[in-house]
């Protein structure tokens, strides 16, 4: 694989704690990309002086720096991911990454999903699980198809078609990634040979564990989680910390936007998606359920679905 040509953006605000581990994982690559550019949103901490180090010594690492907003917001990621994609315009490439400032990986990470590509034309994105304060996702509910926001790549003329990252303020813009994706009839797959490790807590920037999970409720509401796939959410949430009150603010969240009528910032197309793609998890979980009676529509038996993850705290967040 050392002649597959990719490049990285690492929209970055304030991770000076853990960028270090980030920077040392890339430069020990075996497989480096052919640029990395990593675009500081306005961080104050120190984040730009490491990342300026690495890049005095390493010609294809790049930093920019975006201007001071007041604002915060997620779409604040996908502004920064195009400061960085519009330094990329000259350059030929086969896959580009969106790549978080507080994870690690080995020295083969790249190389591994370079060559899943290799072996499937057909691969649109790919990433793999993270393990996150000792635990990651329960894949008895998370569909091996969704890709985590922490590490997402894309064969470059996947990433084009669906037309990059949609900028959504209230966040979940990786997750609408991975469902255009596949909407356009891409693969999209990780890889549990391998993990990363992702330092920060996610979801907790701004707010404290119980609020953090109840805008996640809301989220799941906003991208047309049916109510039913919310119900068992809930009740699994309710196994995890905090125990059982986290479960209901997950729900409280999903229940307050749906009475609210909150805006989805998806279309109907893709509610309809996501819904068939969890009626059919829960079908192939509960055998002889009704959920598994449930045969699709045309429209659903022709495209390859994919599920929302139930780990709460999802890596698709500009933190």
């Amino acid at each position: 694989m050392s002649s597959a040509t990719y490049v990285l953006i690492t929209p970055a605000r304030n991770e000076s704690r853990f960028i270090e581990l980030t920077l040392k994982s890339v430069v020990a690559q075996t497989v480096r990309p052919l640029k990395w550019v990593i675009v500081s949103d306005d961080s104050t901490d120190g984040t730009d002086e490491i990342v300026s180090g690495y890049a005095a010594k390493h010609s294809w690492i790049e930093l920019i720096r975006m201007p001071e907003r007041r604002e915060r917001h997620f779409a604040g990621k996908v502004e920064s991911f195009g400061a960085g994609y519009s330094r990329l315009s000259d350059l030929r490439y086969e896959y580009i990454a969106s790549l978080d400032g507080d994870i690690s990986f080995d020295v083969e990470y790249f190389s591994f999903l370079l060559q899943k590509f290799a072996e499937d034309p057909g691969l649109g994105l790919v990433g793999t699980p993270f393990i996150e304060s000792g635990r990651t996702y329960d894949y008895r509910f998370t569909n091996i198809e969704h890709v985590s926001g922490a590490c997402q790549v894309f064969r470059r003329q996947c990433f084009e078609e669906i037309g990059g990252y949609v900028p959504v303020k209230a966040g979940g813009i990786d997750l609408m990634a991975v469902i255009k994706a596949r909407m356009k009839g891409w693969k999209t797959r990780t890889f549990t040979e391998k993990v990363c490790v992702h330092h920060r807590e996610m979801g907790r920037a701004q707010n404290g564990p119980l609020k953090a999970i109840f805008r996640q409720g809301a989220k799941d509401y906003s991208f047309g989680n049916h109510p039913v796939w919310e119900l068992f959410r809930t009740a699994y949430q309710m196994t995890r910390r905090p125990t059982a009150i986290g479960g209901l603010a997950l729900l409280c969240g999903y229940a307050s936007a749906f009475f609210k009528g909150a805006e989805r910032p998806v279309s109907g197309d893709m509610v309809r998606f996501v819904r068939a793609e969890q009626m059919k998890r829960l079908g192939k979980l509960f055998a002889g359920s009704p959920f598994a009676r449930k045969k699709p529509n045309a429209s659903e038996s022709s495209c390859s679905l994919s599920a929302n993850p139930v780990m709460v705290s999802q890596a698709d967040e500009h933190k």
